[in-house]
């Protein structure tokens, strides 16, 4: 076989570049837990040996991970003094939970998939799926910590106004259900700021029929063994009047190719094969939808729960929301 030497390389550097950032997701994982990043935001140049001091920890380890941070672009570093230094724009990523852009608690989603790899494999090889409450814990913080950004931004001033009727029913005192709300990141969200009214969690085709001004699925129905009937559930649930609000990634697009040009489709792609198709196949039905289902495919779903009106409301960097009514 003639191989041309030259993308033999090349594909090589690219290979080499995804491990490296692998390591380097393991030192985002390492810092954010040990409050580095945070005792770095705001202090300006520092050294090795102040950082261990600030942070209560031992000075040569902090010496070779700052030293691994400069290399991968995320610190700077000053030859000239010995010192390291955080952007404030890179402090916005990695520095806190708060800003818009908060990416640290993400780093624990590949964490927790290399602690899981000898459990996909053998759902590979047989076809069973594998239950949320089977995964990895850092599985669950990540997934809290990552979306809770996309909620705290855009839920309670953006896509909960844009919901025909529903800010005024929730000011009011409505009742409300929260379908797979995992750690409740949105839900907190949601009573914090309309304590009138009434939060629900049950499983996704057990809470009662009947009554529920709201119903919500945020980021969950692509993970359900059957979205069809949780939608049509949902459906029968509904008051008069009531709102089927479905968040679901905004990276997913009805197309594959498409989809692959995106700079986020190597994470989405992954994250679904560990997580979501493996969760869906461990329930009734199994139908897999998988992270990237794309609106498309939701609202088939929707329309075959027995929904004729949905309509995209609103959209972030990370989310699409869909209203749905009967």
């Amino acid at each position: 076989m003639d191989l041309d030497m030259d993308k033999v390389g090349a594909f090589a550097q690219r290979v080499a570049g995804a491990f490296t950032g692998a390591a380097t997701t393991a030192m985002v994982v390492v810092g954010d837990e040990l409050g580095l990043y945070r005792a770095l935001a705001g202090t300006g140049p520092v050294t090795p040996a102040e950082l261990a001091t600030q942070t209560g920890t031992h000075e040569r380890y902090v010496r070779e991970w700052l030293a691994q941070q400069a290399a991968a672009g995320f610190l700077s570093y000053d030859a000239g003094t010995g010192t390291f230094i955080l952007p404030p724009e890179h402090a916005a990523v990695l520095a806190t939970d708060d800003s818009p852009a908060a990416m640290a608690g993400a780093a624990l989603l590949p964490a927790g998939m290399f602690r899981g790899t000898d459990k996909i494999a053998e759902a590979f090889r047989t076809g069973r799926g594998i239950a949320w409450d089977e995964q990895d814990p850092a599985i669950f913080a990540s997934t809290e910590r990552f979306w809770q950004v996309s909620y705290r931004t855009s839920l309670i001033g953006d896509w909960i106004p844009a919901l025909d009727g529903v800010a005024d029913r929730l000011g009011a005192g409505a009742q409300v259900a929260d379908i797979g709300c995992g750690h409740g990141a949105a839900l907190i969200l949601l009573a914090q700021q309309y304590p009138r009214s009434r939060f629900k969690v049950a499983e996704a085709d057990r809470y009662p029929a009947g009554g529920y001004d709201l119903v919500c699925f945020f980021d969950v129905l692509h993970d359900l063994g059957d979205p069809v009937g949780a939608a049509a559930h949902a459906r029968a649930a509904l008051a008069p009047g009531g709102t089927l609000m479905l968040v679901e990634p905004l990276t997913a697009g009805d197309d594959l190719a498409a989809n692959l040009a995106s700079p986020a489709a190597a994470m989405n792609y992954a994250a679904s094969t560990f997580l979501c198709v493996p969760a869906s196949l461990s329930q009734p039905v199994g139908l897999s939808l998988g992270s990237q289902a794309g609106e498309s495919q939701l609202r088939a779903v929707l329309a075959e729960g027995g929904y004729s009106h949905v309509r995209r409301v609103a959209e972030n960097q990370f989310n699409m929301v869909l209203e749905a009514r009967p």
